[in-house]
């Protein structure tokens, strides 16, 4: 199990470094997505086409986007990734967010949840938000 873990939170790195930061999400969801793809999040519609086309829509608005992987967990079938975000047109904030995906038993990515937040200036305590 320890193997199909470990396989599954490299799937999921691999797939997010070029669809986000390359701005190559047709040849991230075709490398690594499964037969399906089911999207939670409301602003993106199901199926690796709808995906494609409003990550290739971000890459022209947003070009120079990136996303840190500060940690990263799986569990059977699911990967969360804690992401901080960082968006050129947003340069005075940062964004914290929450990924998670669920693999096909082939390590494919089939379904795909996601948070997002502004990491506000001011804190009630000490900590980070990373």
């Amino acid at each position: 199990m320890d193997d199909r873990l470990e396989r599954n939170k490299r799937t999921v790195k691999d797939f997010y470094d070029p669809m986000f930061n390359q701005c190559k999400p047709r040849e991230a969801i075709e490398r690594y997505a499964g037969a399906t793809y089911r999207q939670h999040n409301p602003h993106v519609a199901d199926g690796k086409e709808a995906f494609i086309a409003y990550f290739e829509k971000m890459a022209k608005e947003y070009p120079g986007k990136r996303v840190h992987f500060k940690k990263v967990f799986a569990e059977g079938d699911y990967v969360i990734l804690h992401c901080h975000q960082e968006w050129p047109t947003d340069k005075d904030r940062d964004w914290a967010g929450i990924d998670i995906f669920r693999l096909d038993d082939n390590g494919k990515i089939v379904e795909h949840w996601d948070v997002l937040q502004v990491v506000p200036k001011p804190s009630a305590n000490g900590n980070t938000m990373f």
